[in-house]
């Protein structure tokens, strides 16, 4: 009896098939939106430590709740601003990272 051995795939190969190879906008925009979930979900970790709701966060930054849960749903829509006073309100530190090809640009 003959065994059919099951074919096993890297999460990198299931990406470059399924939505696209590195570099191309399909996958550029995939890559995009899972940072701003990310991001929006460290918001909302950060709010919650925090022991604020939506209604608190908004009120420290000048927004509304629902702008506020939107945000924690994706920061897709957020400018750097926003997210940056959102931050600053929950008392978090931020750090930015700029990479070109393969080097981190650092800023003195």
């Amino acid at each position: 009896m003959a065994t059919k051995e099951m074919k096993t795939s890297t999460l990198a190969e299931m990406k470059d098939e399924f939505i696209g190879k590195v570099g191309t906008q399909e996958r550029d925009e995939y890559e995009y939106e899972l940072r701003m979930e990310v991001l929006g979900r460290m918001i909302k970790a950060a709010r919650k430590e925090r022991h604020l709701t939506q209604e608190d966060l908004g009120k420290l930054i000048g927004v509304r709740k629902a702008q506020i849960s939107k945000l924690e749903s994706s920061a897709n829509s957020a400018t750097i601003d926003t997210i940056i006073k959102v931050f600053k309100a929950l008392k978090a530190e931020i750090n930015f990272n700029v990479k070109l090809e393969d080097d981190f640009v650092k800023l003195a």
